[in-house]
């Protein structure tokens, strides 16, 4: 790659829509009901809805938005957990900025800032150790989240908080892994989904062996997929391609990123220092076995949940709140009862319309949709002029 354009070319969508278009009539699913194509990754979502790649497709290829945005499926009461962490008065609370307007059950983190906790904005663990560094006589607590994208910088900066002796540091774990996430979307009853796009930035990490189980044991054809929109239409044509010759495996399309084995310092640096939990929360998608990490005993003087208190009270989603299913697939974002009404970015009531991954929020922002109304007709910068 030489110039970012490059991956925006209208032409170049062009002919790879073309192709789609193609292969289409030979898949035998395509006769009976519309393809259904779960991008399961927030970014994938937001290039979808900017570059109006859903508008393009043919009719019968339907893109479905999944859970793959670690700030939508944080369960209440973990928001509230972070809440009651920050209104400590011996705690600094750090977080990433997409973190800190989610709803909890009575308020967000914004709204606890506001009223005087120490809540600090960070744009990575080595800012709030930083913080802990110039602040002995607190206790800054970082709240850790994300799939596997983010592990590896969390846990490299345990293994330098140990190394350097800085004590007054420790994570609210909330890291969780994309493979279990997947496997509870095909096991959901309600939802079909026929291939995937998988998540690059993940794979970037973990390489693409572990989705294998996608493809062995639920038949599903999966392509890892960079974020620009020629990436996403050409792991499309990927994906479509399997199906009409009868294949179904794991392929890469981001190999300019992600290679086979994914990154060996990095896994070995999650290893070190977190290990799975036996079940985790997510919202809108309950209990789902081994997805959650959490900090390994050997390092048990860095977490948050057992240096302090937290309450730790499951607390279900508003009851018009329709982020479950959304998460899901089962339902489109404009679908939901209060999506545009109740729940706006100004004015979230699920985290779907607060993350900067969000799809509700990317069909709000970047589609144009309002409730009750399907997507508006707008020319897709891809389009020939």
């Amino acid at each position: 790659m030489k110039y970012l354009d490059e991956f925006r070319d209208s032409d170049k969508a062009q002919a790879l829509l073309r192709e789609i278009a193609r292969l289409v009539p030979g898949i035998e699913t395509c006769r009976q009901r519309p393809l259904q194509i779960m991008e399961v990754c927030g970014g994938h979502t937001h290039s979808i809805f900017r570059y109006g790649i859903d508008r393009l497709l043919p009719k019968n290829v339907e893109l479905v938005h999944g859970p793959g945005c670690p700030v939508c499926v944080l369960p209440m009461g973990r928001v509230d957990d972070c809440v009651a962490l920050a209104e400590r008065p011996e705690v600094i609370f750090t977080t990433f900025g997409d973190a800190i307007r989610v709803p909890g059950s009575s308020k967000n983190l914004l709204q606890a800032k506001a009223e005087g906790a120490d809540v600090r904005i960070v744009y990575s663990p080595l800012d709030a150790l930083a913080i802990a560094r110039r602040n002995p006589d607190r206790e800054v607590v970082f709240f850790a989240i994300g799939f596997e994208t983010t592990m590896p910088s969390t846990a490299l900066t345990v293994l330098e908080a140990e190394q350097t002796g800085v004590r007054n540091f420790s994570l609210f774990c909330n890291h969780i892994t994309i493979v279990p996430t997947i496997k509870a979307i095909l096991d959901s009853p309600e939802v079909r989904i026929d291939g995937f796009i998988g998540p690059g930035h993940v794979s970037a990490i973990i390489g693409n062996a572990p989705y294998e189980l996608v493809s062995k044991r639920y038949g599903r054809p999966l392509v890892v997929s960079g974020f620009e929109p020629l990436d996403i239409l050409q792991s499309l044509w990927m994906l479509l391609l399997q199906m009409t010759e009868g294949r179904c495996a794991v392929e890469n399309q981001y190999g300019r990123v992600v290679r086979e084995g994914g990154n060996k310092p990095a896994l070995d640096a999650i290893g070190r220092v977190f290990e799975l939990r036996d079940f985790f929360e997510w919202r809108g998608l309950g209990s789902i076995d081994h997805s959650g990490i959490r900090i390994a005993d050997a390092y048990a003087s860095y977490d948050a949940e057992r240096r302090f208190a937290v309450p730790d009270v499951k607390i279900a989603d508003p009851k018009s709140c329709q982020c479950g299913e959304v998460l899901k697939g089962a339902i489109k974002p404009w679908e939901c009862k209060v999506f545009g009404t109740a729940c706006t970015p100004e004015t979230p009531l699920g985290a779907l319309m607060v993350s900067s991954e969000g799809s509700c929020a990317a069909c709000f922002n970047y589609a144009g949709i309002r409730p009750g109304a399907p997507p508006r007709q707008v020319q897709s910068p891809l389009s020939n002029r």
